[in-house]
């Protein structure tokens, strides 16, 4: 009899720690968008993203939107650097703004995206935020005007932030790894 209930105790274990985990606080989710625990498949793709201070290229944290008991629909893993996952259970658009809030949301830290903010950087005078989008159709990077926050996530584009000066135009290339 004590292998019969120590399994059922075990069991109900696993499903409060399941439970718990699958159906996350509102704290944790950030414009709509949760932090599960089993990354989403129904829409599956990748975008890249790329920073660029003064000519130097900057390290992303692999580690975003994965707070370490759940995965965000808008995360990085360590083995893709650059390559922002996007693995969501719902068809919708996904900006550059909504990565920058999970951002923020996953590591605690304040990750602005405005035209004198990227990240920790603010810029100063003489400085400029100059943002590239290649839609990886052939054409090339794009140079966007508008709000950086607003760029639309797409499958294997690739974004490019530079805060100026140098102008590095076109924008360093990225390969996408094997499998993204």
């Amino acid at each position: 009899m004590p292998i019969v209930v120590g399994g059922i105790l075990a069991a109900i274990g696993i499903g409060i720690a399941v439970y718990g985990l699958a159906n996350q606080p509102a704290s944790l989710t950030v414009n709509n968008i949760k932090c599960d625990q089993l990354e989403q498949t129904q829409v599956h793709y990748h975008a890249a993203l790329q920073i660029e201070y003064l000519g130097t290229p900057i390290h992303l944290p692999t580690d975003i939107g994965r707070p370490g008991n759940c995965f965000y629909w808008l995360h990085m893993h360590d083995e893709t650097p650059g390559v922002i996952h996007i693995e969501s259970p719902l068809g919708r658009t996904f900006t550059l703004g909504d990565f920058f809030d999970v951002w923020a949301k996953s590591k605690g830290t304040p990750e602005p995206l405005d035209s004198t903010h990227v990240s920790s950087f603010t810029l100063t005078s003489g400085q400029q935020l100059e943002v590239f989008v290649d839609l990886g159709d052939g054409k090339g990077p794009t140079l966007e005007t508008g709000n950086p926050r607003n760029i639309v996530l797409k499958a294997h584009e690739v974004i490019t932030i530079e805060i100026t000066p140098p102008e590095v135009n076109p924008p360093p290339t990225f390969t996408f790894p094997s499998g993204t």
